[in-house]
């Protein structure tokens, strides 16, 4: 499989995003920007390059949400997974010492035609960092989302030495949102082809890469492929969803099964599901869960109606690995995973009938305050088991380490070794 640099659409590009938008230059690799005059309605220049950044961070954030050491380059490449199908990668990593900050993002708001210019620290096209190899971090959206949903996480884990692998799922994005079936049965399928796709990597960023051990991180239906991947096989239940693929194409993923045997990977080491999505619709059973084996750190919100929160409980007693949960106690479906609203998404959408606003925020937490706290804990669960850093200590749920006192208030962390739940977790509220 060979990864090339993708001819993307104008309204895709980071480096040609036309009138009234932001292009970055690179001069001798260090970014600047070039503005041009704002053509919004929603906005001026100014108001957008300070309000829709994604690398922002609050004063009480925890400290491994801190700006680690390396700058940071991005850059967007296609990664064939069939014949039939190809993805569009954001893919962020570690850059050359002396590389300058500030890059721009063009995408779409969820409503898939609004436009929108996000704003970070990678600097685009940078050279890439030598001396050293980076493991990789798949990034899978939700449905619909896209690449850019969980960019402030991208940024921050590149900057602590991971490479981040970022996809537009096809078929389930804001501009491409087709049957529901294609997410359920593509999503882990895409996972993996992420990996292969970057293994097969050469030059500069396919020597920084290292696809020996590999982090996935995955929100609502991200969280669903993930736990799929890890190891959590379908129930003969989810055929009979109503939105399944027809022709029984989803029993691919079915526990026992051959196929779904065929797509474990010993390259995952780490899965990280935030709001995973199908445990409230029969997607799995106690047997399946009992197979999960990869080491997982679920994010939840206590008030999550999408996916449902007593369902991911269920998920994170059900499953056989070291396993974690922090809740945030009051939030929503969006808990800790999307970036904080653009602008732009204030303005009610006469497309959706509601302002694109309410995809991103939660109507009790910052997101911004989120953001940083699923930095932090990404940090130390992957560099645990992706570089075995000696973080295992900043995954105390009683004490908080890393954080200021009082900052970790309305958040609680449990724990279960691997192997079947005891009657209570180990667990800490505040």
């Amino acid at each position: 499989m060979r990864l090339s640099y993708a001819a993307l659409p104008a309204r895709e590009r980071a480096d040609d995003l036309g009138e009234g938008s932001a292009a970055v230059c690179v001069v001798g690799r260090a970014c600047t920007l070039r503005l041009a005059a704002p053509q919004s309605r929603y906005r001026s220049w100014e108001d957008t390059a300070l309000h829709n950044r994604i690398d922002l961070l609050r004063p009480d954030a925890p400290a491994l949400a801190q700006r680690g050491p390396l700058p940071v380059g991005v850059t967007t490449l296609t990664a064939p997974v069939s014949d039939t199908r190809q993805l569009t990668l954001e893919v962020w990593y570690p850059a050359a010492k002396g590389t300058g900050a500030g890059t721009s993002y063009a995408t779409l708001l969820r409503d898939g035609v609004t436009p929108t210019v996000l704003h970070g620290s990678a600097c685009r096209e940078a050279f890439v960092a030598t001396g050293f190899s980076a493991p990789l971090i798949v990034i899978s959206h939700g449905y619909p989302g896209n690449r850019f949903l969980l960019s402030h996480l991208a940024e921050s884990l590149a900057r602590q030495g991971f490479v981040v692998a970022a996809p537009d799922h096809a078929g389930s994005t804001y501009e491409d949102q087709q049957a529901f079936g294609v997410t359920l049965l593509n999503r882990p399928l895409d996972q993996r082809a992420v990996i292969d796709a970057m293994e097969a990597l050469t030059g500069p960023l396919g020597d920084l890469v290292d696809c020996r051990r590999v982090g996935l991180i995955g929100y609502s239906m991200g969280g669903y492929g993930a736990m799929i991947f890890g190891g959590a096989g379908l129930a003969e239940t989810a055929l009979q969803h109503p939105r399944a693929p027809e022709g029984g194409s989803l029993a691919r993923h079915l526990a026992g099964s051959k196929t779904h045997a065929a797509l474990r990977d010993p390259r995952l080491c780490a899965i990280m599901p935030i709001g995973p999505w199908g445990n409230g619709q029969a997607m799995w059973d106690a047997g399946g869960l009992a197979q999960m084996d990869t080491p997982l750190f679920m994010m939840a919100g206590t008030v999550d109606d999408v996916s449902d929160y007593a369902a991911m409980r269920r998920l994170f007693t059900g499953c056989a690995s070291d396993r974690y949960l922090l809740s945030f106690i009051n939030a929503g479906h969006n808990a800790a995973a999307p970036i904080p609203a653009p602008l732009e998404s204030w303005a009610h959408s006469d497309l959706l009938g509601w302002a694109p606003f309410q995809h991103y925020a939660d109507p009790v937490w910052d997101t911004l305050r989120m953001n940083n706290i699923a930095q932090h804990y990404a940090a130390a669960f992957m560099g645990m088991h992706l570089r075995g850093d000696d973080t295992a200590g900043m995954l105390d749920g009683a004490d908080w380490p890393g954080f200021a006192p009082g900052s970790a208030a309305g958040l609680r962390l449990e724990h279960l070794p691997a192997g079947p739940a005891p009657d209570k977790p180990k667990r800490k509220t505040t």
